[in-house]
């Protein structure tokens, strides 16, 4: 979904500097997903012509992200602002993208390379799912969540009808799931933050994939509340296969518990609340303010295990070198390894 950038909702800080900015999305095979962040990076682009914006990806699809530095490269710059638009500071943040940025560094070693923060929690995220959540108040349509099946958005509406009120429903806040414990811990505080004071009976979080509890077992533990209505809150940028994993699950609880109605939001897209989280990391980028919190970093405790840590400031602006880059190959084809909860539970901590 595409943007009008001359609403006055995007009023944005200037940028102190011309420098080319490196947006790195995860990467998706869903080509709905690759297109969004696409549209994502040339919406911001709009808004400030004085330097390039160059979106690539960690992996799945391409440009890939030293695709995207050679881009910078040929232009003749030798600075680079990198940002991960990432929500959370997980395993890609701290360990993948900054493995690809070592391997430019050796391939171009007169370019200065300025990484910035992920998204993280912020003021502007919660009040976007917070003006969603204000728009179930109003009547909606009545549709059976079946008919959402691979998709992340309402059709248009039939007839209406009141869903029940915040007290007797439950959110349940799906994340992603990392390897990283501080990334999931991440998720719980955004859900509880988002809950309280809005007066719904409570939140339950769980994941798509990963780190546990499940999608399943996170609709099993809501209807435990015995709520008149669950809201399904996908916590994810962009659309894509997890995404319409999601809203094809919920499908199936629906017609397997029809005696509760569901309603699956859509992920955030491209929202202005978004491109404002994007200016300010861009400018902290551009500004060498960008800080991040290490202190549970399981990649940051391995090290210290390992006597490696030599005390550490940790601002993040080194690459997390601290952390020891192997290459990684991500096969989502394989199986989970972590579905076991028990053997999740055994290697969570264990750094690569």
């Amino acid at each position: 979904m595409k943007i009008d950038v001359t609403d006055e909702s995007l009023s944005l800080s200037p940028l102190p500097l011309k420098r080319p900015l490196l947006m790195v999305g995860h990467g998706t095979r869903d080509p709905d997903g690759r297109q969004t962040f696409l549209d994502f990076a040339q919406t911001y682009q709009t808004l400030n012509h004085s330097r390039p914006v160059v979106p690539c990806f960690l992996e799945l699809t391409g440009p890939t992200i030293q695709e995207g530095v050679e881009s910078c490269v040929q232009q003749g710059y030798t600075e680079l602002t990198v940002l991960p638009i990432l929500l959370f500071a997980a395993r890609h943040n701290k360990f993948d993208v900054t493995n690809e940025l070592d391997r430019a560094r050796a391939k171009y070693p007169q370019v200065k390379f300025h990484y910035g923060r992920h998204f993280g929690i912020t003021t502007g995220i919660l009040d976007l799912w917070r003006q969603r959540l204000a728009k179930l108040d109003q009547p909606q349509p009545e549709l059976p969540v079946s008919q959402l099946k691979g998709q992340a958005s309402n059709l248009e509406p039939s007839t209406k009808q009141h869903l029940p009120l915040r007290k007797d429903t439950v959110l349940l806040f799906v994340g992603r799931g990392s390897s990283d414990p501080d990334a999931n811990g991440d998720v719980y505080k955004m859900a509880r933050m988002l809950w309280e004071g809005s007066g719904y009976k409570t939140v339950e979080t769980c994941f798509i994939g990963i780190t546990h509890p499940r999608l399943e077992e996170g609709f099993r533990r809501a209807r435990l509340y015995q709520p008149k209505h669950i809201i399904v809150l996908p916590y994810f940028l962009f659309t894509g296969a997890l995404v319409k994993k999601i809203v094809d699950i919920t499908a199936q609880q629906q017609k397997r518990y029809p005696e509760i109605p569901l309603t699956c939001l859509p992920e955030m897209g491209i929202q202005p609340q978004l491109l404002s989280v994007l200016r300010d990391r861009e400018i902290e980028a551009q500004l060498g303010q960008v800080q991040m919190n290490c202190e549970m970093c399981k990649f940051r405790l391995a090290a210290i295990d390992n006597g490696a840590d030599n005390g550490h400031s940790h601002h993040h602006h080194h690459g997390h070198d601290h952390h020891h880059h192997h290459s990684h190959q991500h096969n989502h084809n394989t199986p989970d390894p972590y579905q076991d909860l028990e053997k999740y539970h055994q290697r969570i901590w264990q750094a690569p």
